[in-house]
């Protein structure tokens, strides 16, 4: 499948070296209490760095901007300036302020970037990298599923394998195939298999869903499903890796 390079907008600067970013006019957040008001904040950063307002290398408005900006404590913007930290979208200097790291240093598997990225002009480039990981991983998880699954774990894959068959929206077979595919990862009971379906699951709807429509046979797209189902529970390795490999 091929897909639309994202363009650049015209005349936007480049990252060379650290600029302070002027902040906007734009109206500030609802008022929300507790651990709340901070995550708001942070995902309004975040999207807004993630979509290229705020470039890589540039520095951020400072606590005070951004609690006029969002009519919103300092204390609250310190949380949400550290948890945006802790994603590697930031790196905070005394006397300098907080400067937008670049792109490679982000946590592209944290469910809060995967959505902003997700929701962003970057989007395509994202589904590719997110087709590209799924290419390269799951040959290897099916064939280790179809060794070592259980009965347990076959019954939740051929469930959600069933589930897309029977699926009458595509809402409803988007979220199936996740749960297909997500079953796969846990029957290989590897520790940091299991946990990659998790952290892309819920921050790509789009991606799932945009992918499905780019298919124009979903009778092969289902086919293909229920080869590999039928590869693991029958515990044949190879032909499941081959067939995931399609």
């Amino acid at each position: 499948m091929t897909l639309r390079q994202g363009k650049a907008k015209a005349g936007q600067p480049t990252a060379s070296a650290p600029e302070r970013v002027e902040t906007s006019s734009k109206p500030g957040l609802p008022r929300q209490a507790g651990s709340f008001a901070h995550y708001s904040v942070a995902q309004e950063i975040g999207r807004r760095i993630v979509s290229g307002d705020y470039l890589p290398g540039s520095i951020l408005p400072n606590e005070a901007e951004w609690s006029e900006m969002f009519g919103t404590s300092r204390s609250v913007v310190r949380e949400a300036i550290k948890m945006l930290m802790s994603k590697n979208l930031l790196v905070s200097r005394t006397k300098i302020g907080s400067r937008v790291e670049p792109r490679e240093n982000w946590n592209h598997l944290d469910r809060d970037v995967l959505a902003w990225v997700s929701q962003s002009p970057r989007r395509e480039a994202l589904m590719r990298s997110v087709q590209q990981l799924r290419h390269i991983i799951e040959p290897e998880a099916a064939a280790l599923a179809a060794e070592i699954r259980s009965d347990e774990e076959m019954a939740q894959i051929s469930a959600a394998c069933t589930d897309m068959g029977t699926a009458t929206t595509l809402s409803q077979r988007t979220r199936a195939d996740r749960r297909f595919h997500q079953a796969i990862l846990n029957a290989t009971r590897n520790e940091l298999l299991m946990p990659l379906g998790a952290m892309i699951d819920s921050s790509l709807d789009y991606l799932f869903t945009f992918v499905t429509r780019e298919v124009n046979d979903l009778r092969y797209a289902q086919d293909l499903h229920e080869a590999i189902e039928r590869a693991i529970r029958l515990q044949r390795p190879d032909v499941a890796r081959s067939i995931a490999s399609c």
